[in-house]
């Protein structure tokens, strides 16, 4: 199995759009790694986690044919993980040719967000009923998706809406996508994801070397739950282990994380890393 991380910042970017902080600074002279569109990722070309406004860029970046992609899970209704007004663009009128049904998975509240952008006025003329397929999911729902067994696991991210992070199952292989969230987890998330054992960990670390309350993680929040899953068997040697989804406001650049995660066995994702596993 392979994944790719098409995008690894938070939502205002890397360098954010507005700053000229140090760390923004040092990402615009350096650029390479240092340079992070919004997060997104896909699994094997085919399942795709999130949809941020980033995501026609990506697709040009990395040759990703967004029209044979049929699976798409979204975590949350936060701008930077979903975009939804982009979507239109799969009716025939805009994308001709476009394979079949993407059929997206979201809480009620990405469904809102996904009618309030779509069912307006100047889209009526070009319904995407017949090529983008809308189901609403909540945490603890387990559902299977083109070959996918997914499992939604309720977040601790934004309490205002039901926020999810994934098990992705297929081929004997099964991934843990863990962003966005926090560490406060309910008994029943801790259930769903301690009941697994993983090939691939990815998890959050918005707020880099800073210790996070919840919402998001911080690089010490990742590693004592990297060391959590490990100590109940959830992981093994074999372990692929990444932290994505970085804040500028996390005080590090992409080498100190680089350098944190070598230390650790862990990876720190950038914009177009793949990793098989």
């Amino acid at each position: 199995m392979k994944i790719r991380y098409l995008g690894t910042a938070a939502a205002e970017g890397w360098p954010a759009l507005f700053c000229s902080c140090p760390i923004c600074t040092q990402a615009r002279e350096r650029g390479g790694k240092n340079l992070r569109t919004r997060t997104q990722a896909v699994l094997d070309g085919e399942l795709l986690i999130d949809f941020p406004p980033d995501t026609y860029c990506h697709a040009l970046r990395y040759g990703l044919e967004l029209a044979k992609i049929h699976t798409l899970l979204v975590t949350h209704s936060h701008m930077d993980h979903w975009f939804p007004t982009d979507l239109i663009h799969r009716h025939e009128h805009f994308g001709h040719g476009a394979e079949g049904v993407l059929e997206v998975y979201g809480s009620q509240a990405v469904k809102d967000a996904f009618d309030a952008h779509i069912l307006v006025e100047r889209f009526k003329p070009h319904p995407i009923d017949g090529v983008v397929n809308f189901h609403v999911i909540h945490g603890e729902d387990r559902f299977r998706a083109n070959g996918w067994e997914i499992t939604a696991v309720p977040a601790d991210h934004d309490q205002r809406e039901e926020c999810l992070v994934y098990i992705c199952k297929k081929a004997g292989k099964t991934v843990f996508y863990g962003h966005d969230t926090g560490v406060n987890l309910s008994a029943e998330a801790w259930a769903l994801i301690t009941a697994e054992r993983y090939d691939l960990i990815s998890l959050d670390a918005t707020m880099g070397k800073k210790t996070a309350g919840g919402y998001h993680m911080g690089l010490p929040d990742g590693e004592a739950f990297f060391q959590k899953l490990h100590d109940l068997g959830c992981s093994g040697s074999h372990t692929v282990k990444v932290v994505n989804h970085f804040s500028h406001n996390g005080g590090m650049t992409h080498d100190q994380l680089e350098s944190w995660g070598r230390e650790r066995g862990i990876l720190a994702a950038y914009d177009g890393m793949e990793v098989t596993f």
